[in-house]
């Protein structure tokens, strides 16, 4: 619907309104108002004639979900900064229309990804490709079928088998110049590594535990990366926490996980060591803590569900990836 309005100056005002569509435009003359004016509608009504998936782009479908559903989610940081490398990719389909990237288009993506990035990178990004389809595709509907879901994934890599040694914790700790008392913020990463060997929390749990959540034989974390758990703290670990008294009034260690993971790595390089990160202590914790259990006769079905509880694990294979055993312990315990 148009509409032509003569303003206050003799110049003329036309205002196109079409299905949810505005658009409007001042003139010189009437004459060149309602050219403008039939032009832009019936280009409105065109428009409205192309189905979304011809509409939209995937670059369309990618913006909106990182401005309206990463917000909502904890990794959000990730998906920006993914979400911001697909567009910047020029080997990418990002300004194809939707309905033009298909599954064989994706496949040869895939193929060209793995030739430079791991398999376990192209599953993280298929699986947040996946997650704009579906939005496209249920809440948007933009288009009536999700292209990323016939592409065959790389086969995932092999889960981490890293338990992290005495003599390496004994390196780390001296590289660290830790000694028992907590005086710099180089000291609050050694007992973070300490604890996250006895209990097992991630690294983004550790970052995020107040002082209003450790309660005596436990600590509660409202947010991980499942759901809501109580973690058990022994003695030693109630202990290791009590250092931290005093460092901020909030958090316990009042670092980000950021910053957690530079200093880890910096002072592993300088302890001449390698081949372990920070999350190898959750198998490491996993290890040990199912060592304590067997020697202290907890029946094994119990040691296993109590292990799953500690540790978050909603599936009780889970523990098969965490607890990661040498031959030699194994045989040990044979004898």
């Amino acid at each position: 619907m148009a509409s032509i309005i003569k303003t206050r100056d003799g110049r003329y005002r036309a205002h196109v309104f079409v299905q949810g569509r505005r658009k409007s435009k001042m003139f010189r003359t009437k004459r060149e108002a309602d050219a403008w004016a039939a032009q832009t509608e019936t280009g409105f009504r065109e428009e409205n004639d192309i189905l979304p998936g011809e509409r939209f782009t995937l670059a369309d479908a990618l913006k909106r979900y990182r401005d309206e559903v990463s917000p909502s989610k904890r990794g959000e940081r990730w998906e920006r900064i993914r979400i911001s490398a697909f567009l910047a990719d020029p080997g990418f389909p990002a300004s194809l229309p939707l309905s033009a990237v298909t599954t064989p288009l994706l496949a040869a993506w895939r193929d060209e990804r793995l030739k430079s990035v791991s398999p376990g990178t192209v599953i993280r990004e298929f699986g947040l490709l996946s997650a704009v389809f579906e939005a496209a595709r249920r809440e948007w509907q933009w288009i009536s079928v999700n292209p990323v879901k016939d592409v065959k994934k790389p086969s995932a890599p092999d889960h981490r088998e890293r338990v992290i040694t005495l003599q390496e914790i004994r390196a780390m700790l001296r590289a660290m110049g830790y000694s028992g008392k907590v005086r710099m913020i180089t000291h609050t990463v050694a007992v973070c590594f300490l604890l996250a060997l006895r209990t097992g929390m991630r690294a983004g749990e550790l970052c995020g535990l107040t002082w209003s959540n450790v309660h005596d034989g436990y600590c509660r974390l409202p947010v991980t990366k499942t759901k809501p758990r109580d973690v058990p703290l022994t003695k030693k670990s109630m202990r290791l926490i009590e250092r931290m008294r005093g460092w901020d009034d909030i958090l316990v260690f009042a670092l980000k996980p950021q910053t957690l993971d530079a200093l880890f790595r910096k002072y592993r390089a300088r302890a001449g060591l390698s081949g372990f990160t920070f999350h190898d202590t959750r198998h490491t914790a996993a290890t040990w803590i199912a060592g304590r259990m067997n020697s202290s006769g907890i029946p094994a079905q119990q040691a296993l569900l109590d292990m799953c509880k500690m540790f978050g694990w909603k599936d009780t294979s889970r523990a098969l990836t965490y607890y990661n055993p040498s031959a030699a312990d194994i045989a040990r315990r044979m004898e």
